[in-house]
């Protein structure tokens, strides 16, 4: 990746209706996650992460819990939002729902990278700036646990394959783990995003999550974006934990 004052600036497709993201500073590219289940806590992560942090992801816990109002009041006041929705319905369903988060003000949204549902979504983004992201396979899912839920490819040949088919079908966006950003780098080459969760600096705890990379590490492998939750919002100084991240990304 190109040292991140060199990364080209959003820059809007008309034809996809999408946003190809590419982030200006690594401050553009840190992502933390409001993994947190109340409002009062949310607000007071904001608050500490005031001037560090710009980007945040709000995803079930939250929205469930008031979430998605104080989203519409972030994003009002320039603050980035990626609602990770992880939708997945009939195309009428999502088309619906794709509408009317564009016209909440989000950033990014996340959905399952079925082709029929990307396909829905993408005509119904068409025109705003929302950028929409395809999940491939959850970091939290390691190759028994895609064999369970009865795929037939490892989890990175389906990732490399649900990558492809997000590409054609005009995504602006990957989710994916940064243990295969690189090589969906090399098929959804260098204007989409990819999006890596699963980020864990180095001595900290991986919880749930299978597939870890450090955040110099996924730099390295071209992610856009790294969503960084539990290690910031869980910690006793969260700035300084912040900081210390976009520091190790600068360093990559």
């Amino acid at each position: 990746m190109p040292h991140a004052d060199r990364n080209l600036a959003p820059a809007v497709d008309a034809d996809r209706g999408v946003i190809q993201q590419r982030a200006e500073t690594m401050q553009d590219r840190l992502i933390v996650g409001l993994d947190v289940p109340t409002l009062k806590e949310a607000e007071k992560a904001v608050r500490e992460l005031d001037g560090v942090v710009s980007f945040y992801k709000i995803g079930y816990q939250l929205a469930f819990a008031g979430g998605l109002d104080f989203a519409r009041e972030l994003a009002s006041g320039g603050t980035r939002i990626f609602l990770d929705m992880k939708l997945l319905d009939i195309d009428n369903t999502v088309a619906k729902g794709v509408e009317a988060i564009a016209r909440m003000g989000m950033t990014m949204l996340t959905l399952h990278a079925y082709p029929k549902t990307m396909k829905a979504a993408v005509e119904a983004a068409r025109g705003s700036d929302l950028c929409l992201l395809g999940v491939t396979v959850l970091t939290s899912m390691d190759e028994q646990d895609v064999i369970d839920a009865g795929y037939e490819h490892d989890p990175h040949t389906l990732v490399l394959r649900r990558s492809e088919q997000a590409l054609h079908a005009g995504m602006g966006g990957i989710v994916c783990s940064a243990e295969e950003a690189e090589a969906v780098r090399r098929i959804v080459g260098p204007n989409m995003a990819v999006v890596t969760p699963g980020i864990r600096p180095k001595g900290s705890d991986h919880g749930d999550q299978k597939r870890v990379v450090t955040p110099a590490q996924a730099i390295r492998n071209g992610s856009s974006h790294l969503v960084v939750g539990r290690p910031i919002v869980g910690a006793a100084d969260r700035r300084a934990v912040a900081e210390a991240i976009l520091d190790e990304m600068r360093s990559a």
